[in-house]
């Protein structure tokens, strides 16, 4: 047997456990990058809903609750859309800092399962 990264450098029980935790860590990066794009998006339509109020001149606004149209007061409507762009962002400052502790859990991986297997791993995305 081999020690640093040689073709018969032997994959121990903890070594495969790391091996396994960073597979699940790589999946859930990407669902975060992907659910953070949903909250950024979300963020910009309440916005835009929220600009778009501000220009308008009536008094009474058609909101979607659901998939039926109500008509609402517009001092209601701003409230509901302040609340929901508080609750958006408050969601996607969550899902920014799981990311970063996901992320930094993959480098700590990164720098264990490198230091062992050296080029016999493969651990970066192409």
């Amino acid at each position: 047997m081999q020690q640093g990264g040689g073709p018969d450098t032997e994959v121990t029980w903890e070594d495969q456990q790391n091996i396994n935790k960073f597979g699940r860590l790589n999946n859930r990066f990407h669902e975060l990058e992907d659910e953070i794009k949903i909250a950024k998006e979300t963020n910009d339509n309440l916005e835009d809903a929220s600009n778009e109020l501000i220009l308008t001149d009536e008094e009474v606004i058609r909101f979607q609750i659901g998939e039926v149209f109500a008509h609402v007061p517009k001092e209601e409507v701003e409230g509901r859309i302040e609340q929901m762009k508080e609750v958006t962002g408050q969601n996607l400052e969550k899902l920014e800092a799981e990311k970063d502790s996901v992320l930094a859990q993959m480098t700590e991986l990164k720098k264990i399962l490198y230091g062992k297997f050296k080029d016999s791993i493969n651990l970066e995305e192409d």
